[in-house]
């Protein structure tokens, strides 16, 4: 299966949480609090947010944690590079030289593609989108069998 770890979509969960507060610090307990994750979680993801540039962090009595740019500004990538780096689905579409058998591969140009794609998804969603709620689901329609007769012709 292919997925971020979990450390990245608790970050994002974190961010989301500060993202729909944007005049506000908050502080680490109350993003633990309000996200329902363990405080020393939250403290691990939010240092490592911030030394990817994305929170800005404040001390003393009001001191706590708040977006360093508009939501809209940070995008999904950003979130996922920060915690899992640069991103790539396998070592050569992310830098040459990673592997012996570059020379010989005949699927690293598919691949190198598909991470193309990857990125370009992540880089398109920002986290301002990720606080709109989802899409209403469509409700799914019923087949309802009928037998229509008409001039002699029978109509399933």
């Amino acid at each position: 299966m292919l997925r971020v770890s979990r450390l990245t979509d608790y970050a994002t969960v974190v961010m989301t949480c500060i993202a729909a507060h944007p005049a506000d610090v908050l502080s680490t307990v109350q993003i633990a609090d309000e996200t329902r994750l363990e405080l020393p979680t939250v403290s691990k993801l939010l240092k490592a947010l911030g030394h990817a540039a994305l929170v800005e962090s404040f001390r003393g009595v009001n001191g706590g944690y708040r977006l360093a740019r508009p939501a809209a500004e940070i995008s999904l990538a950003e979130i996922v590079e920060a915690l899992e780096g640069p991103i790539g689905m396998t070592e050569c579409s992310v830098a040459e030289g990673q592997c012996d058998r570059e020379s010989q591969c005949g699927v690293r140009g598919s691949w190198q593609q598909i991470n193309s794609v990857l990125d370009h998804t992540l880089r398109a969603v920002s986290l301002a989108d990720m606080l709109k709620p989802p899409p209403a689901r469509p409700a799914p329609t019923k087949h309802i069998a009928a037998t229509v007769k008409t001039d002699g012709a029978t109509i399933e």
